[in-house]
Formats: C-alpha cells, sequence, structure tokens
C-alpha cells in the first residue's frame, strides 16, 4: 500500500492519539458487508457488526477472518441455497454502546438499505441504545453501497474522527464519500444475483447473458450493467478499463475484492499500478455474505478519487 499526502496526515493524527491512549472523539460501528480488512479494522477502531448466514442446517458468523476459501467451495457443490440475515438490533446495541463508552458520540454506517435489511435492524437498535444511554448522540447512515465502497465510507468517516472532526463533521465527511465511491465487478453468473432478488432487473439480464462474463457498476444504491465479455480475460481487462477512465486524472484510493480469485485480483491491481496514481491499496476476499449473492468467482474493484 502507498499513501497519499492527506491520508499520511490524518494517519500521523491517529498515531499521535494512538500513542497517548487518547480516543477519536466520534466512533464508527458498520456491518460486514463493508468487507473491510481486518489490519483497517483494528487501526482505526472501527466495530464491525456481522451479518449471518444460514446454509444447510447450520448458521455461519460471516467474517473475513474465517475459512472463505472453504466456504466458496460448498457452495459451488451445494444443492442447497443460503439465506442470509441481517444481525438482531441486540448485536446492534452491544456494538454501539461498547462505541460510545466515555459519553463518545456514534455513526453506524450500513450497506445500503435496497439490498438489506440492515439499515431497519440498526434503527431500531439505535432506540434501545438512547433508551440505555440516554442523551447519547447516536447517527444512523445509509452508505448507499455495498462491500469496500461502503468500507471506504466508514473509513474516511473513521480518518475525520481521528483528525478531531465532530460528530456533523464525520456526518458529513460521510455523505461526501457515499457520493464518491464506487464498485465495479466482473461477476462469473448473475444466477446468484437474480435469485437474490433485491434487484429484479438482473433477472433479466441473466436470461441472455449465458455464454458471457457481465461486469457490473455499482453505485449510490443502483446497478448497472457496465459492459460485458466472453471470456473472463478479456472481462478483466475491461474491468481495469473502466476503472481507468473513472480515475485517471486524479489519485485514486482502491481495494481489489475477489471471492476464491486471489490470482484475478492481483492481474488487475498491477495493472491498474500501471495506469493510476494510485494513494492506497487493498486486496481483499468477499465475506461469505457477500459471495451468497454473487457467487465465487466475482472479481471487483471499489475505488474514489481525491
Amino acid at each position: 500500500m502507498t499513501t497519499g499526502g492527506a491520508p499520511l496526515r490524518r494517519a500521523r493524527t491517529y498515531n499521535a492519539r494512538h500513542m497517548t491512549g487518547e480516543r477519536p472523539p466520534v466512533a464508527v460501528v458498520t456491518d460486514s458487508t463493508a468487507c473491510i480488512p481486518p489490519e483497517l479494522v483494528e487501526r482505526h477502531g472501527i466495530e464491525v457488526v456481522p451479518l449471518h448466514i444460514i446454509f444447510g442446517g447450520r448458521t455461519f458468523v460471516d467474517s473475513l477472518a474465517a475459512g472463505t476459501r472453504e466456504f466458496y467451495d460448498v457452495l459451488r457443490r451445494s444443492a442447497d441455497k443460503p439465506t442470509t440475515a441481517a444481525p438482531s438490533p441486540g448485536m446492534f446495541v452491544d456494538a454501539i454502546l461498547r462505541a460510545a463508552s466515555g459519553g463518545r458520540p456514534v455513526l453506524v454506517i450500513t450497506v445500503s438499505r435496497q439490498f438489506s435489511a440492515m439499515y431497519d435492524s440498526a434503527r431500531q437498535a439505535i432506540d434501545i441504545a438512547r433508551e440505555r444511554a440516554p442523551g447519547s448522540d447516536i447517527r444512523l447512515f445509509d452508505s448507499r453501497s455495498a462491500a469496500m465502497a461502503q468500507g471506504f465510507v466508514a473509513i474516511e468517516a473513521a480518518r475525520a474522527a481521528e483528525a478531531g472532526a465532530d460528530i456533523g463533521a464525520v456526518v458529513e465527511r460521510a455523505g461526501a464519500m457515499a457520493a464518491r465511491v464506487t464498485l465495479i465487478a466482473v461477476i462469473d453468473t448473475l444466477t446468484y444475483l437474480a435469485r437474490s432478488g433485491r434487484v429484479p432487473r438482473v433477472a433479466a439480464w441473466a436470461a441472455g447473458m449465458l455464454q458471457v462474463k457481465p461486469i457490473v457498476r455499482f453505485s449510490a444504491s443502483d446497478i448497472k450493467l457496465a459492459g460485458r465479455a466472453r471470456t473472463r480475460a478479456r472481462a478483466l481487462d475491461r474491468l481495469v478499463d473502466l476503472v481507468a477512465a473513472t480515475a485517471a486524472r486524479s489519485r485514486a484510493h482502491v481495494a481489489v475484492h475477489h471471492a476464491a480469485a486471489p490470482d484475478d485480483a492481483a492481474y488487475v491491481l498491477a495493472r491498474l499500478r500501471e495506469r493510476l496514481d494510485i494513494a492506497e491499496a487493498y486486496v481483499t476476499e468477499f465475506t461469505q455474505v457477500m459471495a451468497v449473492h454473487t457467487g465465487p468467482g466475482l472479481t471487483g474493484v471499489a475505488f474514489w478519487t481525491e
């Protein structure tokens, strides 16, 4: 990872706070669909509330730390249809109250409410948390995104807090980021996304794209077909072209996602490094919940530009 000037200044501010044991004045809570690498979760003190997956009569906790590759293998072989469940309000309440200890304001950032019931669960949790901790300043924010497009919203909100911003400014930063982040992904098959039922138009796309690799753009609570290719190799090159066309004129913050496709992710990042001025870059696997909706084989890029 390389770091640009502004993120470096924020990091120095945070490091000074961290060395003195001082916590940022505002806490950030998000959910596991943000796919934030564990080292960034720890570095920025973000509370992550996991979703759950019901699969083959078992319940799994969504996590990047668990055996994702094994889960993808089972997903490919199993005839069962996994289902996902938003965290109970109680899980959100516990995370919020931990974050709010000492009277800190809390910003809760969720996956797009179009894709999940997470927002409603978090809203119920905030009502309960306010009853348990009267006077707490707890705000709720719909990222209008998913994966590291959502993750970057949470990270930048946390960085604003590390720089000393108050809750109003942290919410403002989250809003600015939500309007700027984008996720573009090559999906091996639209079958999983279509059967999720979250985006009805995907079912129509799937019917006509059995022999091609679709490239899908997720942005501001919308999903659009951004392109298609006959082979996976061409689809990956087209993915790089689409990201580069959007981000070529500014410093870019990049997270390359994959669902059991690490070699493809490494290829995409190498190509992007050749074409972009990258401020920071990460490679991160999709969590199990995200894989349920997209299927194995996805390779995508979440990014924003300065």
